[in-house]
């Protein structure tokens, strides 16, 4: 199963290499925010993304990343899934 999961952005690495740091239920990983970070929309310390395989998908807003969040963990195995496989990634 492939799932989006809410993180926030903690640290922006690179702008030049469109790399932040994002938290993701106490996790912490680099992640490529090149698809939402851009002259028009920028992302920030702070700011809530949907990350898929080390990509930020989209910008979204707190609520909706928490409702998300609770959403995931309803639904068991499949998030506890993508978290495994968001630990063991590396972007560098």
């Amino acid at each position: 199963m492939c799932l989006g999961i809410p993180g926030r952005i903690v640290e922006i690495i690179d702008e030049d290499l469109t790399l932040a740091k994002a938290e993701v239920s106490g996790v912490r990983r680099n992640i490529n925010i090149g698809l939402v970070h851009y002259e028009e929309e920028r992302v920030e310390v702070g700011d809530w993304v949907l990350i898929h395989v080390g990509f930020a998908m989209s910008k979204i807003d707190e609520k909706e990343a928490h409702a998300t969040l609770k959403a995931l963990e309803d639904i068991g195995e499949g998030y506890e899934q993508e978290l495994e496989e968001l630990k063991t990634s590396r972007i560098e």
